[in-house]
Parts: structure tokens; C-alpha cells; sequence
């Protein structure tokens, strides 16, 4: 594996180069929440929050053969309908804010999901994460670019934003990427972040992307080291010392 530093390319060429890898190692990208309607998919990314997809997926079954569209949620009896969210975490205010949103999209929108940023962003508990993965995967519509913490860690591992805020991210990102790409760049790099570069312990040394990655000879060192130190015989105590 090279450990050579990042090719001297633009930030705009790496990133269409890491696109490019991504796409390789990654051919399908789906979303990895289940739903059948829009409004479902928008219930499962609110319950997603703190939480992760395969929670969700064990959750949304059951709740959503009990409430399966936005006029049975908006008219649920709240809780029931926190019992039924409640290993998701943080279930009191999530199950307040999807009753809330699903009152708004039947009272303000026929029952039907909005399918602009803008309203959509504006019913509870929908801020632009949520919104962009409604607008992608439930209508094809490409406003923005889904930041998550996968993505906020491997974009400024690739020094590819030097932002904390996922807003701020998600614009730098968008002067970088396709639209066409703005989400499946996000379900890719959240499938690598899962796979490959994790928080604690990102595997770089099978990493591919290592070449075009700003942080990743500096974290394949730190990696290499720590092997060498874990590998080090211990020391066995002295004479004096088990006297």
C-alpha cells in the first residue's frame, strides 16, 4: 500500500476522483432505510437521529403496519405511537415531532409530502439532512448533499472542507460534486466510513483512496505505529522486584 502524500491535484479534481473510487468499490447505493412511501422514508430518517439504519429497520415494520401514511400518524394516539419509537432513542420528542409533521402535510399539503427544500424544512423535526434524503430517494430531486457523521469525518479527512457545521460542508461540497452525485456521494462515503474509515480505528492500511486522501499518511502512520507497539514483548519483571 502507498503511502505517498495526495496527488498534486485540484480540490475539485480529488474529489471527482474519489467519486470516481467510490462508485468502484461501492457499484450500488441505495438508501439503507426502509420505506415504502415518502412519507414513511421521512418517519424513518427522523427516527434515525442518534440512531442507526438497522435500529430503524427493526423499528419502522411494526409501526408503520400500524400507522402506514400521514393521516393515521397525525391522528395516533401519541403514546402508542412513542411506545412503538422508544428503542430508537430520544423517543418523546421524536414521536412529537413526526405526529406534528404528518398534521402539517395533511392539513397544508392534502397528505401528500412536499417536495421542495423549503417546505419540507419547514414541518417539525425536518431540518436539511432529512430533507435531502426525502427529496433524493423518495422524488429523484437533488437540492443538496446529505451530511451525516460519516460524511462530515471522511470529508474533512480528505480535506475536502475545513468546516465543522454541515451546512457549511454541504456547500463546499456542492462547488465540488455533480448534482447528479450530490447523494450518492453521501451513501457511499457513509458505506466507506462503516467499512473502512471508522471514528477510532480507520483501516488505512486497505484503504484505496489512501493517494487522495489529505489526512491518510498521517493516520496510516499513527496506525503502523500502533501495531509496532502493541507488538512489543513485555517487559518481565525483576529479581528485586519478585523478592
Amino acid at each position: 500500500m502507498s503511502t505517498a502524500p495526495p496527488k498534486r491535484l485540484t480540490k475539485k479534481q480529488r474529489s471527482l476522483e474519489i467519486l470516481a473510487q467510490l462508485k468502484q468499490l461501492y457499484p450500488e447505493a441505495p438508501c439503507s432505510l426502509d420505506y415504502e412511501t415518502p412519507v414513511q422514508l421521512m418517519v424513518a430518517t427522523i427516527l434515525s437521529a442518534q440512531c442507526t439504519d438497522e435500529r430503524v429497520n427493526l423499528v419502522t415494520p411494526a409501526l408503520f403496519e400500524r400507522f402506514p401514511n400521514a393521516q393515521a400518524l397525525a391522528a395516533a394516539d401519541i403514546t402508542e405511537l412513542e411506545q412503538l419509537v422508544r428503542s430508537t432513542g430520544f423517543y418523546r420528542n421524536k414521536a412529537k415531532n413526526i405526529q406534528a409533521a404528518c398534521h402539517k402535510i395533511v392539513t397544508e399539503y392534502g397528505g401528500e409530502v412536499p417536495r421542495t427544500m423549503a417546505e419540507l424544512t419547514g414541518l417539525p423535526g425536518v431540518a436539511r439532512k432529512t430533507a435531502n434524503v426525502v427529496l433524493a430517494h423518495a422524488f429523484g430531486i437533488h437540492e443538496g448533499v446529505t451530511v451525516d457523521t460519516h460524511v462530515k469525518r471522511l470529508t474533512n479527512r480528505f480535506g475536502l472542507t475545513k468546516h465543522s457545521e454541515p451546512i457549511k460542508i454541504e456547500q463546499d461540497l456542492m462547488k465540488l460534486l455533480p448534482q447528479a452525485d450530490w447523494e450518492n456521494w453521501s451513501i457511499r462515503l457513509i458505506y466507506h466510513g462503516r467499512a473502512v474509515c471508522s471514528a477510532r480505528s480507520p483501516q488505512c492500511d486497505r484503504c484505496t483512496l489512501i493517494p487522495l486522501c489529505a489526512a491518510g499518511p498521517k493516520l496510516l502512520k499513527a496506525a503502523v505505529e500502533k501495531k509496532t507497539t502493541s507488538r512489543k514483548p513485555k517487559s518481565k519483571p525483576s529479581a528485586k522486584a519478585q523478592s
